[in-house]
């Protein structure tokens, strides 16, 4: 396998990991360089900047939400396995669920689950309006506009649900589209490299 270093970004900002948690971040890098010379869920130059760009930013979410064990949470649009896969790995009790419409990139998000041995997460080639089940929590990272995204999952909230959605840039526009209770965290209040310094997570509530 490729070496793909940066879990000290990671250990930095959540020091209380345990040995079995450490390990499997460890082994996500090599894991996902295997898996995207096969099948490119990861930008190409992007992947030598993994833990940063997609772990970190995915553990973001944690910052301002602890999942407890009774948690189901739903990852739309998961891609390669983001925000659902490291959230996982940080909250073995919950439960997570990564959904995608594309095949090739849902092959790579169960092959990284089972080499991980994580019991705690599946996944889906799916679309959100298809599923019948109910969530806790959903989680995405950037899908599409939230006036089209809402929409999207509604359906999949139980009735005191929250939808947990990274993305960047100016969002006054974007919140402004939609009636639900939005309250907004910068990811640079908590991670100090500058790549997060437009990054947010949106907490939305009252659909």
């Amino acid at each position: 396998m490729d070496f793909v270093p940066g879990t000290e970004i990671v250990f930095r900002y959540f020091p209380d990991l345990n040995a079995h948690q450490k390990d499997q971040f460890h082994a996500l890098g090599d894991l996902y360089a295997y898996w995207n010379r096969r099948i490119n869920v990861i930008s190409r130059k992007d992947i030598h900047s993994i833990y940063q760009n997609h772990v970190l930013h995915s553990l973001g979410i944690a910052k301002i939400q602890e999942f407890r064990a009774v948690d189901k949470i739903l990852d739309v649009g998961t891609g390669g396995g983001f925000p659902g896969i490291p959230l996982a790995i940080l909250f073995p009790y919950a439960h997570f669920h990564c959904i995608d419409s594309i095949g090739k990139k849902i092959k790579v998000v169960k092959e990284v689950i089972h080499q991980l041995g994580l019991t705690n997460a599946s996944c889906e080639q799916i679309r959100a309006e298809q599923l019948k089940d109910r969530y806790d929590f959903i989680v995405s990272r950037a899908v599409t506009r939230l006036n089209r995204f809402i929409p999207w999952v509604k359906a999949n909230m139980l009735l005191d649900g929250q939808i947990l959605y990274l993305k960047g840039g100016d969002l006054r526009e974007e919140i402004n589209e939609i009636t639900a209770q939005v309250e907004v965290y910068q990811l640079a209040d908590f991670f100090r490299e500058t790549f997060f310094e437009t990054k947010k997570v949106l907490k939305i509530k009252g659909l």
